[in-house]
């Protein structure tokens, strides 16, 4: 899957830079993980801005995220299992 960079992070707002080949589509699960801060959070996205940023929201506390932080795309939408 692609990787990205948190380009800002403004409340459970977080907007997130991919290549420009590889962006996200709309309402796509990322992972922002980062095991020295113990941050494992799930973000959608919620809007393309241009060519290579997409702004998300947050599923959770988005405290001790900083910019430069790897971004994962996880290639679906949110699932729970039911």
């Amino acid at each position: 899957m692609a990787q990205g960079k948190v380009v800002q992070v403004r409340g459970p707002v977080v907007d997130v830079r991919f290549p420009a080949d590889a962006l996200p589509a709309l309402l796509q699960a990322l992972r922002i993980k980062d095991d020295a801060r113990e941050i494992d959070l799930i973000v959608e996205v919620a809007q393309h801005l241009g060519d290579d940023i997409v702004r998300c929201v947050a599923m959770d506390n988005t405290d001790g995220l900083v910019r430069g932080m790897p971004v994962e795309d996880t290639g679906g939408p949110i699932t729970v299992p039911v």
